[in-house]
């Protein structure tokens, strides 16, 4: 144990970080993974068994983890509801013909699957991409690209993703602050995307129109939960914490409020019965969500009471590594290796928020975070692991090089005005 404490934190730590890696690479469950993490870190950083029971405790007993394990469950349900009973189906079917752009119909459409967080929900929306743009000059591999960036221009910013609801729970942020300072990362994502299908067929295009309210009312109608999670969630949230402000939980209530009324709207709607609503309640992926849930807060626990971020800070601040370093290229790295944004939020955070305190740079907390979120992501949509990709790809019948060649120049793009609107939050905060 002593020659262990010897070893300098930040190999200790890079150690830990390439053996979750490892073991998620060899298809051990994230959950697992994160909790051998967990333990390896007691042992590395000397923390004993009664000090790290105790750290455990208190992670699986916040009830910020028991609202986020709640909220999780609910979108899952919700999502394979919408699926199971066709009514994502119908939503599609009901938006086809509404707008007469062909461009935007081929990006709307994946961009629909994207709102409800599904997993390989590329292939979902890939047939009716391919319908669209059959007619168009686009070639296959830019229709797998198409079909895959738009899927995922949500991940930045949307609240049903477990990614973004993690972030806020391990940087104790306002979820809707965080939603607000991410969505400039998606309107630029789409904006990219649509520009990059600026070489579709000009003579296809007109004016883009809604055809009449009689014509949109089945679309709007079968998007009806989605818009009951959005807007009165965040409304009945924002309520509580102005009516209970010592309430610290008052906006994760009111997501699960309606949450839990958009499962039921779904359920109702589509006449589902108590067999189809208890095989969607016990849904081996729900408890799978869960425990990961608890396991990456475990770890989050772990680095905290060894005293392992201390360490790593002092030896930064040796170092002089700059922080902002770290904060593009630990999770643009864990995103490419594992092409999971849960992954990326779970290892990255833990280890970086402890380190922006301890530099005195706290009030920027947000903006970091939006660069880890950023930077991980865009990691996440260039691996090879990525299931949506692989997916694409295998439906359009294009490689991945073909492909990449249409994303990676939009995600460094994406990185380097990431870092202009951190520098320029971090400018304006100075001088105010």
């Amino acid at each position: 144990m002593t020659l262990l404490l010897k070893i300098p934190a930040i190999i200790r730590v890079v150690f830990i970080f390439v053996l979750v890696l490892f073991l998620i690479r060899k298809k051990m469950s994230l959950g697992n993974a994160f909790l051998i993490g967990s333990l390896s870190l007691s042992i590395m950083f000397g923390l004993r068994p009664g000090p790290m029971l105790q750290s455990v405790f208190k992670s699986v007993s916040d009830p910020k983890t028991y609202l986020l394990a709640v909220i999780v469950s609910l979108i899952l349900i919700l999502s394979n509801s919408m699926e199971k009973s066709g009514q994502m189906q119908r939503l599609l079917e009901n938006f086809k013909g509404l707008l007469s752009t062909p461009r935007l119909n081929l990006v709307l459409f994946p961009a629909l699957i994207g709102l409800l967080p599904m997993p390989g929900g590329a292939v979902f929306s890939a047939p009716m991409v391919k319908e669209l743009g059959a007619k168009s000059n686009l070639s296959e591999d830019k229709l797998s690209f198409t079909n895959y960036w738009f899927r995922h221009i949500w991940e930045f910013c949307w609240p049903l993703y477990p990614g973004i609801l993690l972030a806020a729970v391990i940087a104790d942020l306002n979820l809707f602050i965080l939603v607000c300072i991410m969505v400039p990362a998606t309107v630029l994502a789409a904006g990219l995307g649509f520009w990059s299908l600026r070489a579709l067929n000009h003579s296809e295009k007109n004016t883009s129109q809604l055809i009449s309210g009689k014509a949109a009312w089945p679309f709007v109608s079968e998007l009806i939960p989605i818009l009951i999670v959005v807007i009165p969630g965040f409304l009945f949230g924002a309520v509580l914490s102005l009516l209970f402000p010592l309430f610290s939980i008052s906006k994760e209530i009111g997501l699960i409020v309606s949450l839990g009324v958009a499962v039921g709207w779904v359920w109702y709607k589509n006449n589902m019965g108590w067999r189809q609503q208890r095989q969607l309640t016990s849904n081996k992926q729900i408890w799978s969500m869960i425990y990961l849930v608890l396991s990456i807060l475990v770890f989050k626990g772990i680095l905290e009471d060894s005293n392992a971020v201390l360490s790593i800070s002092n030896d930064l601040t040796t170092l002089k590594v700059p922080i902002l370093l770290v904060s593009v290229f630990l999770p643009l790295l864990v995103g490419l290796i594992t092409g999971l944004t849960i992954a990326v939020i779970g290892i990255s955070l833990p280890i970086l928020i402890p380190l922006i305190h301890s530099i005195g740079d706290g009030s920027m907390m947000l903006p970091y975070v939006m660069v880890v979120m950023v930077c991980g992501f865009s990691g996440v949509l260039l691996s090879p692991l990525h299931l949506c990709l692989i997916l694409s790809n295998e439906y359009f019948n294009v490689s991945m090089g073909s492909v990449y060649k249409h994303m990676w120049t939009l995600c460094v793009v994406v990185i380097g005005l990431c870092l202009a609107y951190f520098f320029g939050i971090h400018w304006m905060l100075q001088i105010i």
